[in-house]
């Protein structure tokens, strides 16, 4: 499902591994017991997922991702519009997320979501930006959303 999903940074300037490797599912075993792993899914596939791991009064968005044929047709916008009420609902303050902020299924999209880029980060936000950067992802950014 990840790899799907990344189809739509081909031309892109991402490392090519983005189209190569995926989180093993194990690593979302964490998330899922924590209950902060949603899945769409159709005809017993995953079609798109949501992780997310728990900050004091912060929900920080880890991966979402919409496998290919499904872009585009308001699953993504559903499922975080879901996420939110569910944090709301748990008296979370905050969502965070990094991304990149000018590719417009990424921070355009957020930002029509309600959230905005947040700049200054705290440290340890400002540390994801600085790995993912080393990790040869360009143009990222931070954002926010007071819940």
């Amino acid at each position: 499902m990840e790899l799907s999903a990344a189809q739509s940074f081909r031309g892109r300037d991402v490392p090519e591994r983005v189209f190569t490797e995926f989180t093993p599912p194990e690593a979302w075993a964490g998330r899922q017991a924590a209950g902060t792993l949603w899945v769409a899914t159709e005809a017993g596939r995953i079609e798109a997922f949501l992780g997310a791991t728990v900050h004091g009064d912060r929900l920080h968005i880890d991966e979402f991702a919409v496998a290919e044929g499904h872009q585009g047709k308001g699953l993504g916008r559903r499922m975080l519009e879901r996420v939110v009420a569910w944090a709301r609902d748990r008296g979370f303050r905050r969502l965070s997320l990094t991304t990149f902020r000018d590719v417009p299924f990424n921070g355009p999209f957020y930002a029509s979501a309600g959230f905005r880029v947040w700049d200054p980060a705290p440290p340890e936000i400002e540390a994801l930006l600085a790995g993912e950067a080393a990790r040869g992802l360009k143009d990222r950014c931070a954002m926010v959303m007071e819940l």
